[in-house]
């Protein structure tokens, strides 16, 4: 194959041969395997006057870049369905792409590809405009004048920096990528990406995270944005993501839906984690109540620091926020609370009940926020007990909660978070 390196730009509209005859023009390329590091083209699609037809990448015999393309047989196949592969021209060029490690969403000018042991791959993303310039025919232009071409601004994204966004018909909608790509981001990151897409396109890229990485991301978005994905990728696949959601967070999206469509979503998830949102929605959302999560540690008093610790290795899958350790009774009465600090320094056999705090800082579930945020800030807690009026503890509420729910929303954003988020208990972790 004599073609080494270059743009498909240079390829398209090229003339097709079969023994010296002509039969049609190149119209587009074919990969099979996206997901691959540098993906290799599998194909061209000719156009013939029978229409699209497949030429698989055995059968090209010759690629001049001045000239045309040779074939050793004549493609009788038409080219696959859309959704079984990805085309390089129809599927990408002019369309959106993520670029991962410049965490943005930009536009494909041109696609460059290279022969490497007689495989062509692709290899990188042209986004800029010399990209542009190519596939207007002017970059001729451009080399009579070098002073012009030498500035023309270029600029390019290995492949394996690309995550591709394809929009086909709904059902269909997904992301040409591995998710592990996407998944390099931060979540609030990957939010602002998601933020910048259509509706269609966001849904699409969240069609292709797993639950607990979609979560995180859903999590840093507005409320309009959340209700479009939701609304976007089916009842099912919702529950799911809500389900990994920290529990306020959640409560908050359900909370913006309408009833009808809140029930169904409720109706797909788990029992349990269903109950704990019903309940949860029905706090104002500038309240402790409305702030909470559910996701926090509690043990009995009657347990060693010894069988503590080691529970509380079982269950540090299922709780990040572990900071605090809450000590209850049988029916869920706040009794004290413990430092994870002063559960490490204490001796392995000394029970809970003799080491926990007593004096506690707590919440009712109807305080403003601004007084929650307050309390927090007056005793330097990371997060503060929520009870009624029995003083039962229904949650907690988190610093990084309480500075999102007084401050706009803008500068909320931006603040560093320097404490661990919380995801992924989808309820209270028990060490009894």
């Amino acid at each position: 194959m004599a073609f080494g390196q270059g743009f498909i730009s240079e390829l398209v509209g090229r003339k097709v041969v079969v023994n010296e005859l002509p039969i049609g023009k190149v119209s587009d390329f074919l990969v099979n395997k996206p997901d691959d590091t540098f993906p290799k083209v599998d194909g061209l699609v000719v156009k013939t006057a029978r229409g699209l037809r497949f030429a698989p990448m055995e059968t090209v015999s010759d690629v001049d870049r001045d000239g045309s393309v040779a074939l050793t047989q004549a493609p009788a196949d038409p080219a696959p369905p859309e959704h079984n592969a990805l085309y390089l021209i129809s599927d990408l060029l002019d369309k959106q792409i993520v670029d991962v490690d410049g965490r943005k969403v930009v536009r494909i000018n041109d696609l460059e590809i290279a022969n490497t042991g007689g495989i062509l791959r692709v290899v990188a993303a042209d986004v800029g405009v010399a990209g542009l310039l190519r596939r207007l025919g002017l970059k001729s232009l451009g080399k009579r004048v070098p002073a012009i071409y030498e500035r023309v601004p270029r600029s390019m994204i290995a492949w394996d920096s690309v995550a591709p966004i394809r929009e086909h018909n709904p059902a269909q909608v997904r992301l040409s990528v591995q998710s592990s790509k996407l998944s390099r981001l931060h979540p609030s990151e990957l939010a602002e990406v998601i933020s910048d897409l259509s509706a269609r396109e966001a849904a699409a890229v969240i069609h292709q995270l797993d639950d607990e990485t979609a979560a995180d991301a859903l999590e840093h978005l507005d409320a309009p944005t959340q209700r479009q994905i939701i609304s976007g990728i089916g009842h099912e696949r919702a529950a799911d993501i809500i389900e990994e959601m920290d529990s306020d967070d959640a409560a908050d999206l359900l909370s913006e839906l309408p009833e009808e469509q809140q029930a169904q979503l409720l109706a797909e998830m788990n029992e349990y984690t269903a109950g704990e949102l019903r309940e949860l929605v029905q706090y104002a959302e500038d309240t402790a109540g409305g702030l909470m999560t559910t996701d926090y540690t509690w043990i009995y008093p009657h347990r060693t620091t010894d069988s503590t610790i080691k529970k509380i290795r079982e269950i540090a899958p299922e709780s990040e926020f572990i900071y605090y350790l809450y000590v209850l009774d049988k029916e869920d009465k706040l009794l004290g609370v413990l430092s994870l600090r002063n559960l490490l320094l204490a001796l392995p056999t000394a029970f809970i009940y003799k080491i926990m705090e007593t004096d506690m800082v707590t919440v009712h579930t109807d305080a403003p926020a601004e007084d929650v945020a307050a309390t927090i800030a007056r005793y330097d807690l990371l997060a503060v007990p929520v009870v009624d009026d029995h003083g039962k503890m229904l949650g907690i509420v988190t610093v990084d909660d309480a500075i999102d729910a007084i401050m706009p929303k803008d500068l909320a954003k931006r603040l560093p978070r320097f404490i661990a988020r919380h995801h992924h208990a989808p309820h209270a972790a028990a060490a009894q």
